[in-house]
């Protein structure tokens, strides 16, 4: 990938850049799908962090669990969720912006001193579109998203995902790449210069 296509990866509409991974095991928790579900979710985390060579726990020292996913079927449940207010900032404005948008999906991150991820809230609003795809590409879809902080037009126009007619969804050999670039260990946790991007690329190209 040339730099300037990893770069926009990055590049946030306002035109700043911005790259954070997590800085701290994953520990998560699920809401409102049964047990079979649950364990489809886990399982795509598992196979991410695996694939970024980053780690995961049972629990969190600080926060418990530190990526939380909800499952809901209308955004008014996030305010009847008790303390859920205290997790995500402007709660009740965010909810009325996603109801105007028709959104069906929406991502929040806490970060620590450095930058790095802490904490990320993933919401999936399963309206007649998102009930149409199979729970193991929502899943894949929601992980993939989490694992880094992408810029918040990365994937308007190209999903992370790609999948033949009547295959399961995988995980597009480029963003793959950058998302095992992304952890590497000489790599900062955060960034906000698009040389970054330069580095990113650089260790792209390498063989494994």
């Amino acid at each position: 990938m040339e730099p300037e296509t990893v770069a926009r990866l990055f590049t946030r509409a306002d035109g700043s850049y911005l790259f954070a991974r997590w800085g701290r095991p994953i520990a998560p928790v699920v809401f409102g799908v049964e047990e079979e579900t649950v364990g489809i979710l886990k399982g795509a985390i598992e196979a991410v962090v695996a694939l970024a060579g980053h780690k995961m726990a049972e629990t969190d020292p600080e926060l418990g669990a530190n990526l939380m996913v909800f499952f809901i079927r209308d955004w008014d449940e996030l305010t009847e969720t008790p303390n859920l207010d205290r997790l995500i900032p402007d709660l009740a404005e965010t909810v009325e912006r996603l109801k105007e948008v028709d959104a069906n999906q929406y991502r929040s991150f806490r970060f620590d001193g450095e930058g790095a991820i802490m904490a990320g809230f993933v919401f999936v609003r399963m309206d007649a579109e998102m009930a149409k795809v199979p729970a193991e590409t929502i899943a894949l879809s929601q992980v993939v998203q989490t694992i880094l902080l992408w810029s918040d037009t990365a994937f308007t126009d190209s999903s992370p995902l790609a999948a033949a007619p009547g295959q399961p969804a995988v995980l597009k050999p480029e963003i793959a790449a950058v998302i095992r670039a992304g952890y590497d260990p000489a790599m900062p946790a955060c960034a906000t210069d698009d040389s970054h991007a330069m580095r990113l690329a650089a260790r792209i190209g390498r063989p494994s």
